[in-house]
């Protein structure tokens, strides 16, 4: 998943189909990016099982399935906390050390 999203198209196209469905054509615009390079990061991200395709007529529509994101952000969790505590140690030493005795 991490190697997925690692790549910054990859990231750009998560953000473009975040408001909605789009078409290929409209993801190449938006993107400015070739054809044949926006359709490998989204079978790449197809296979990841962050996006969904769906044909309407001659067109095919990608939307972003957010039940993969969620699984990593619950796996993140405990990671945040450790980083939350961390930081309010840190900022419990800074704090003290704003405290510190006056120079005369």
């Amino acid at each position: 998943m991490f190697e997925v999203i690692a790549e910054p198209n990859r990231r750009r196209i998560m953000d473009l189909l975040r408001t909605g469905e789009r078409p290929v054509g409209e993801l190449v615009d938006r993107l400015t990016i070739s054809q044949p390079t926006v359709s490998k990061h989204l079978r790449v991200l197809r296979e990841a099982g962050l996006v969904e395709v769906r044909g309407d007529a001659q067109r095919r529509l990608y939307r972003l399935r957010p039940e993969p994101l969620q699984e990593l952000d619950e796996w993140l969790v405990p990671y945040r906390r450790a980083w939350a505590h961390r930081l309010d140690v840190l900022g419990a030493h800074l704090d003290e050390m704003d405290d510190g005795p006056e120079a005369p």
